[in-house]
C-alpha cells in the first residue's frame, strides 16, 4: 500500500463518520413514544396540541412530529418527513 492509498482510506472513514454523525442529529425530534406516520395510514385526531420540525430555517425534507388528543381523549404523538421550506429563499 502506498501513501495515497491510505490517505484516501482514512478520508473516506472520516467522511463517513462525519455523515452518521449528521444523520444522527437530524432524527432529534423522534421519540420510542411516537408512532412512524407511513401513508393511507387513518389517524382519530380531535385536537392538534402541537407540530415540531427539525430544522425550521430548513430547505428540503426534514423530521417532523405533530402530538395530538384523538377522540378519547389520550394523546398521541406520530412522526413523519416533511418539506421545509422556510430556508429555501433569500432575504
Amino acid at each position: 500500500m502506498n501513501f495515497k492509498t491510505i490517505a484516501s482510506a482514512a478520508l473516506f472513514a472520516v467522511a463517513s463518520s462525519a455523515t452518521i454523525a449528521a444523520q444522527a442529529s437530524s432524527v432529534s425530534v423522534e421519540s420510542s413514544s411516537s408512532m412512524h406516520y407511513r401513508y393511507g395510514d387513518r389517524l382519530d385526531v380531535k385536537k392538534v396540541l402541537s407540530v415540531e420540525d427539525d430544522r425550521s430555517n430548513a430547505c428540503g425534507v426534514v423530521n417532523s412530529r405533530i402530538e395530538y388528543l384523538d377522540s378519547h381523549g389520550q394523546r398521541q404523538s406520530v412522526e413523519y418527513r416533511s418539506y421545509a421550506t422556510s430556508g429555501c429563499h433569500e432575504s
